[in-house]
This record gives C-alpha cells, sequence and structure tokens, in this order.
C-alpha cells in the first residue's frame, strides 16, 4: 500500500492515530450534545417577534423595567413589562424579587413564553449598583442608539 508509511513506527502511529480521532470525535460530539440542553438565547424585546421564539423555549429576556408596570397580584405573583424603548414584554414573576429591583433599572429574566405571549419567569436577576446593567442588556441598547452615558457604562 502506496499511502502508508515505509517506517514501522510511522505505521504505528498512524494506526494510533486512526484509532484515537474517532473516539475524540465521539467524545466532543457527545459533550456538545450535552452543552445544548442548556444553550439559552438572549433577547430584547423588540427580537422577540422577528426571531419568532417558540413556546416554551427557555431564553433570557433583558432590557429595562418599565416604569409604572410592577403590579402585585393576589394569587402572589409580580407582573412587570420590560422594555427596549421600542417594544415591551409581560413578565410574569411569582419568587421574591431581588432587592435592588426597581422600575426603570436593567434586568434580565429567564424563563419562557407561554401560548398567550406572556413571559413567565423562573429567575429574574437585577443591576447590582448605580453604575452596573447587564452586559448583554447594554449592548443591545447601543445597538439600537438608545444608550444613556449617564446611566453607567454598562460593561
Amino acid at each position: 500500500m502506496a499511502w502508508l508509511p515505509k517506517s514501522r513506527k510511522a505505521r504505528r502511529r498512524l494506526i494510533i492515530l486512526a484509532a484515537a480521532a474517532p473516539v475524540l470525535a465521539g467524545a466532543v460530539g457527545l459533550s456538545l450534545y450535552a452543552m445544548s440542553d442548556t444553550l439559552v438565547f438572549f433577547y430584547v424585546p423588540s427580537e422577540i417577534r422577528a426571531h419568532h421564539v417558540p413556546p416554551g423555549q427557555t431564553v433570557r429576556l433583558g432590557g429595562l423595567v418599565e416604569r409604572g408596570s410592577v403590579i402585585k397580584r393576589p394569587d402572589g405573583a409580580i407582573s412587570f413589562r420590560v422594555t427596549d424603548r421600542r417594544a415591551s414584554a409581560l413578565v410574569l414573576y411569582d419568587k421574591d424579587l431581588p432587592d435592588l429591583f426597581r422600575e426603570g433599572q436593567g434586568v434580565v429574566a429567564q424563563g419562557a413564553f407561554d401560548r398567550a405571549g406572556v413571559f413567565r419567569a423562573t429567575e429574574v436577576l437585577a443591576k447590582h449598583d448605580e453604575r452596573y446593567m447587564p452586559p448583554e442588556v447594554a449592548k443591545a441598547l447601543k445597538a439600537r442608539g438608545e444608550w444613556r452615558p449617564a446611566a453607567g457604562p454598562g460593561e
């Protein structure tokens, strides 16, 4: 066989490489497949319709908490609207909100949309000091020309 090396040592290395490559490729493939379940995409409200996020798919929704939209419901849940100043999305959350959660501040909520278009959050993250805004939210606001430098550096 002309394509095999003439040296016995080189042939042995080629055989070991040929045996190890599929095993390594399989391990990488299984790792990537396992991580696909934990992959969560980030969207701002105006991107939700453009990307056609299906109901039930776990995503992160980020933006600013719309002023005057926080409502404590009788069943203990809290509803509020997240906006990027172009569109807004209604969020429903049934746990305790972070202490730093406020209207007009940056927030990232993780959860899924239901069939009615309401975002049912399983986790809500709020900014942690006066100048911080989640990097994804700051980047999205900057891309739309909505960034207010007086609000802080954002990154």
